[in-house]
């Protein structure tokens, strides 16, 4: 977008401010504010796609023009229809302007990609690909899943490391990623020595994690912390070790613009701590800060937020920590 098409789209977005106070609907019919705003004159949201029309999120319909960009896999589809680049379930960050639901911005990148090299049917029904865990809530699809059959997926992270999916592709081709082999995660037990480090979804290291080995070139720069994606060619073992044949950073779906204003939807990941009204607890690993001033729209309360129970929060990002002003059960 042409940076006379952005200023555009902010002077509308502060013109509308004046006129209105935005007011959004859930699905089950609770009213919600659509985030935005904040110093940095941003709104930064994050979720699945439920449905087009635009395209809607969190209970928000984001609207698109000719000025949207919009991001697959690191490619840019802007010329494309909304529901030629996206689909219900996948997992996008939106950026939009201040108080107002005019995406700017919808960026998509997957959990990863690749071949099922196990299933399990149990409590829940699992199949593993790169040594990552993905849940599948729909029974019919799991059963209908093939070993070495490729998917793209793309979901939540639960407490254990495991990604529920909330977006399944079998055998993904071109424009939205081709045939590649990858999986995106954080790096932990980074060894130089050993030319290996672990990759796991949540940025403490902890559940799910698959070891990775690398090349001196292609492990330049590397960092435990660092969130990446791994591409690989060679035959996808069940738990590792990968030969990464490309390692490049990437910005996780959980990290914010200094003061910007956030809504963040997911599974929470480590339960809350704290004492009196300051609490604090984590959402894939984000740090979401409480205090006495924190709303609960549609009922609810500090002690429904246990693992992996799905929520939205809304609030300002401090110091890479998010600071709620409202959680919202999903």
């Amino acid at each position: 977008m042409s940076p006379k098409g952005k200023t555009a789209r902010l002077l509308v977005g502060v013109l509308l401010l004046t006129l209105a106070s935005f007011t959004f609907s859930t699905c089950g019919g609770t009213g919600i504010d659509l985030a935005g705003g904040g110093v940095s004159g941003t709104g930064v949201s994050t979720g699945a796609i439920t449905s087009f029309g635009s395209v809607e999120m969190n209970g928000v319909h984001y609207l698109t023009d000719n000025n949207t960009i919009k991001m697959s896999h690191g490619d840019d589809h802007s010329s494309e229809l909304d529901q030629a680049v996206f689909r219900v379930g996948m997992v996008v960050t939106i950026h939009h302007g201040p108080n107002d639901n005019n995406a700017l911005e919808i960026d998509y990148r997957d959990n990863l990609q690749g071949l099922i090299a196990a299933k399990s049917s149990g409590a829940d029904n699992t199949f593993t690909v790169l040594g990552q865990t993905v849940v599948v809530s729909d029974a019919a699809l799991f059963a209908s899943l093939n070993l070495n059959e490729l998917v793209e997926v793309s979901g939540f992270v639960d407490s254990a490391g495991r990604i529920r999916a909330t977006y399944i592709a079998r055998n993904p081709q071109s424009p939205h990623h081709g045939g590649e082999i990858e999986v995106k995660g954080f790096v932990s037990g980074l060894s130089s020595s050993a030319a290996s480090f672990q990759l796991g979804p949540l940025p403490d290291g902890t559940g799910t994690t698959v070891a990775v080995s690398f090349s001196p070139a292609v492990g330049a720069g590397l960092a435990d912390g660092m969130y990446v994606q791994v591409v690989t060619t060679g035959a996808q073992p069940v738990s590792g070790p990968i030969s990464a044949t490309s390692i490049v950073e990437l910005t996780p779906r959980t990290v914010f613009p200094d003061k910007a204003m956030v809504d963040l939807e997911g599974l929470v990941t480590v339960s809350p701590s704290g004492s009196g009204n300051a609490l604090s607890f984590a959402v894939e690993g984000k740090r979401v800060q409480m205090d006495g001033n924190t709303q609960f729209p549609g009922g609810g309360s500090v002690a429904n937020i246990q693992p992996d129970v799905r929520l939205q929060v809304q609030g300002t990002e401090n110091g890479g920590v998010l600071s709620a002003a409202k959680i919202i059960f999903r």
